[in-house]
Formats: C-alpha cells, structure tokens, sequence
C-alpha cells in the first residue's frame, strides 16, 4: 500500500521540478534543488502528547532553516483530498492565474460562501457574520480552466465587531475567518480586493487574522499591510488511526477520544492586525 509521503513524491515528481530527499527525525523532508524550499512530510505516529510535541519542534527546527517551507501532516494528506494536493500544486507554482482586477466583489449568503469554503478550504465553513465573493467579470487568465463570466473564485468571510477600549476610545475590530480561492487557481490581488470591500461597506477600525504556520509565515498579509502581533501557541489533536480524523484533544475529555488515538502538533499560527482607521 502507497504511503503518504508516496503521494507527495509523486505530486512533486510530476510537476517537472528537481526535488532531493532525505529522512530526519522520523520526517521526509521534499527540497527544491537550487532553492530554499521545502515540503516536510511529517508522519502522525506519536502515542503520547509528548511525543507529538517533540516531532513538531524537531520540524520547526528544520524549517527555520530554510526561507520559504510547507508542513503537510499525514492525516492532511488522507483526509483533505484534492484540496490539499491542489493547494501544495499551488504553492509551487503549477496553477492557472485570474487577476482580481477582472472580478468583481460583492456580498454573498452563507449557503453560498458555506459551499464554496467546504469544497475549497482545508478547513471547510466556519460561522461568519460577512461573508463576499469574488466573480469573474471578465474572462481571463491563464490555462486550459479558464473561468468563464460570473464564475465564483475566491470567498472571504469576516465576524461581526469585538469591542475593544483602547486609550478611552472604543475600538470596532473584527476577526478575517476565512479566505479561499478554487485550488487550482490563483488569484493574482484577489484578498486585497475582497479585504478592500470588507473595508469600504462595515469601515471596521481594524481587522485581525491568523496566518496558518504550516503553509505561510503570513507574507499575504504583510503585503496587505498587516503587521505580526505575536504567534498563537500549537495545537494538540488526536487522530483516529483508522479513519485519520483529527479531534483538538485540549476541547475533549479522555473519554471522548478515539481508542489507540495516536497524536499530532501543529505548528500554530501568527496573529496579523491592520488598523484601518485613526483610532
């Protein structure tokens, strides 16, 4: 039976570019020749919390070694099917291309953004209390799956305010949740387009987001003009050995997890605030 880190190889195989590898500390780590990027396949085997927290600094470690770097979990890989091989295509440039200034943006209804997110975000749905689409107005761009008119590219979705008192003032700030374009499309401005029409409808006093660590240092957001806030600590989860299915083990009593659960860490995430007013 082809293993996970099968499929990754083949993945990058197929993509034409030159990948060296190598197995360090129970990781195969996937290197581009003649570029600081790499992918780490990191296995889900640890049967304890500790274990699994000591892979994951081993991987930081690794990764903090190189400029530009994906972490993708076994269970990821099993479970998150072609969004995840798609995405990872994406990262290394095998994509085809829209530009945001031939789409439109406009709000969108939950069951909408709810169904575009599910199929396209490693993560799925989440509740948002705005939600905005990306259209194609005109056809462009590049590839065999050019989108046509009114096609939907990218989904954004953003909480209602959080009231913060800062200096006497009462701050309006609202979370980012969710951004997602169609896997094998990338979107050339698309979340400055989405986040600038988030800003000119609700005119928030700031928004803050969460940069995943196992895919991006948040370079996105910087561009966007997002400044780091400080990271957010790694995640704990039991997986199912069975069915891959992750569970946040710190949101379940004992009881609760799967029998022979086996365990992963993630790598957290960076927090991103843009302040969009005086304030």
């Amino acid at each position: 039976m082809a293993s996970f880190e099968d499929g990754i190889r083949d993945l990058l195989n197929a993509s034409g570019r030159n990948f060296s590898e190598r197995r360090e500390d129970g990781v195969t780590v996937f290197s581009e020749d003649g570029r600081s990027f790499s992918v780490f396949a990191v296995p889900v085997s640890a049967r304890t919390p500790e274990g699994a927290m000591e892979r994951m600094l081993a991987v930081r470690r690794m990764a903090d070694a190189v400029s530009d770097s994906v972490v993708i979990a076994e269970d990821r890989w099993l479970c998150g099917g072609a969004v995840t091989r798609a995405r990872l295509n994406a990262r290394i440039g095998l994509c085809d291309r829209v530009f945001a200034r031939n789409c439109e943006a406009r709000r969108i209804d939950g069951a909408v953004a709810g169904k575009f997110l599910e199929g396209n975000h490693a993560y799925g749905d989440a509740a948002c209390r705005y939600r905005y689409g990306l259209f194609v107005r005109n056809e462009s761009g590049g590839g065999e799956r050019r989108p046509g008119r009114g096609t939907l590219v990218a989904v954004a979705g953003f909480s209602n305010a959080r009231r913060l008192h800062v200096g006497g003032d009462t701050v309006a700030s609202y979370e980012w949740i969710r951004y997602a374009s169609l896997p094998w499309m990338r979107v050339a401005g698309g979340m400055g387009k989405l986040l600038n029409a988030f800003v000119r409808d609700v005119r928030p006093d700031d928004v803050m987001s969460y940069a995943d660590l196992e895919w991006s240092d948040g370079e996105a957001y910087r561009r966007l003009g997002f400044v780091a806030e400080g990271d957010r600590a790694p995640v704990l989860f039991a997986v199912d050995p069975h069915t891959y299915r992750r569970t946040a083990a710190g949101k379940s009593g004992g009881a609760e997890l799967p029998d022979g659960c086996l365990f992963f860490m993630n790598m957290g995430s960076r927090k991103y605030r843009l302040r969009t007013s005086g304030r």
